[in-house]
């Protein structure tokens, strides 16, 4: 199954530390280090985005953000996407988190619908899942929640 972002910027939500600008070199054009790899590069605000990242009131009521996300509309969007570095175009996002009633965390979903956990039992609803789940990955996100929910597991 294919990743799909949903765009909500949670992932990057906390990115401020780790990717930096350095200095502006343009309007739309930035030299930036990804501090944790301590890797340089160049980014280019998405030509497509350029509206929105011209509205500095997101990256200024949450600072500890990536410097180039940017809300659109119900989105929340990366503004240099073509640009941006290695380790945010591998990423892959927790779609969910599956905790125990007690609170404690056993496992989580990846935005590909898969269930990343050592818990047996968890691994045993989850293959139950897997058999009756829905085709398009919107309705079975919200399906396997339920699911979940039934079975006396709390997901966020």
């Amino acid at each position: 199954m294919t990743f799909n972002c949903r765009q909500c910027g949670t992932c990057c939500m906390h990115l401020g530390d780790y990717i930096v600008i350095e200095r502006q070199t343009g309007q739309f054009t930035f030299e930036c280090e990804c501090v944790s790899t301590g890797t340089a590069f160049t980014a280019e605000v998405d030509e497509d985005k350029h509206r929105i990242f011209s509205d500095f009131s997101f990256p200024q009521a949450h600072e500890a953000a990536c410097p180039f996300l940017r809300p659109d509309g119900n989105l929340v969007r990366c503004t240099i996407h073509r640009d941006s570095p290695a380790q945010c175009k591998f990423y892959r996002c927790v779609a969910m988190r599956i905790f125990d009633p007690d609170g404690k965390i056993l496992g989580y979903i990846t935005g590909a619908l898969a269930l990343h956990s050592e818990d047996l039992q968890l691994r045993s609803v989850w293959e139950d899942i897997e058999r009756g789940r829905p085709k398009s990955d919107e309705d079975a996100e919200i399906w396997i929640g339920s699911l979940l929910q039934k079975k006396g597991y709390r997901v966020e």
